[in-house]
């Protein structure tokens, strides 16, 4: 199995979150829901292209070296925060705005949302069946798989450190999902497809282009998934401009387009 596994294309989905799991908060509306988005691409494709690319940005706009990387971080980036302070000149950032959507239009990579409604669930159910998080990384996991089936490649799963007990919890929680599968797919499709049943799990300071990309986009996404659920456009902002591009171009969709079900997921 792992000689043929070796010889498959290799992918890698980067893992970002917004919102948080706890359910007493979900009566709150700025805690009602948990996404989790995930960002596939070539592993490949990431180390020559993707990597020196947004390095090539960043050291042009933020002076990012080698020795001391300068990593993307949405809030900050769209708070124009240190280091991100060249932006607070107007003409500056039109001008990276304008590359860094170019950027995230023309790299390759295919993007998977879910959201839970944990009120509406919890409303629905009365116990849960599943934490939170580990039902949108349940999800999450079987949307890749899936994908992969339909490419007939094999790959991973990577998402960003939260520290000590969060990230056992975070690969506790994906071995399960590794293990049992879900209800739709057998265990042994995730077998097939993942090349490890462990979460690999990196700090912010390993400066992954992966998940700096799957920072950036996370919030846009969950915000303009929310906005269609609700018959809304997209926002005329920085975000609105990302999540156009994400519905053009990037959420996978089955053979005719469709995005729900498949580069999105509500739940429950």
């Amino acid at each position: 199995m792992s000689e043929i596994k070796d010889r498959k294309k290799k992918f890698r989905m980067y893992v970002d979150e917004v919102g948080n799991s706890d359910l007493r908060a979900s009566e709150n509306p700025n805690h009602r829901y948990l996404s989790l988005t995930g960002v596939v691409m070539d592993l490949d494709y990431v180390d020559q292209h993707v990597f020196p690319q947004l390095e090539s940005l960043k050291k042009k706009y933020f002076g990012s070296h080698a020795d001391d990387p300068i990593v993307l971080h949405r809030k900050e980036l769209v708070n124009k925060k240190h280091p991100f302070t060249a932006l607070r000149d107007v003409s500056t950032a039109e001008q990276f705005d304008k590359e860094f959507l170019t950027f995230l239009e023309e790299t390759e990579y295919v993007v998977v949302t879910v959201i839970i409604d944990k009120l509406e669930h919890n409303q629905k159910y009365g116990t849960w069946k599943y934490d939170p998080y580990h039902y949108c990384l349940l999800i999450l996991v079987e949307r890749f798989v899936l994908w992969l089936r339909r490419k007939d490649a094999v790959g991973d799963v990577l998402a960003e450190s939260r520290g000590g007990k969060e990230d056992r919890r975070l690969k506790d929680s994906f071995e399960r999902v590794y293990e049992n599968g879900s209800q739709f797919l057998g265990r042994q499709e995730f077998h097939t497809r993942l090349t490890s049943r462990q979460l690999k799990v990196k700090g912010k300071a390993n400066n992954i282009a992966g998940l700096q990309i799957a920072d950036v986009i996370a919030h846009p996404s969950y915000r303009s998934t929310l906005a269609r659920l609700n018959n809304e456009e997209l926002a005329a902002n920085f975000g609105g401009q990302i999540a156009a591009i994400l519905e053009r171009l990037k959420y996978d969709r089955d053979h005719q387009g469709e995005i729900y079900g498949w580069g999105r997921k509500w739940l429950p």
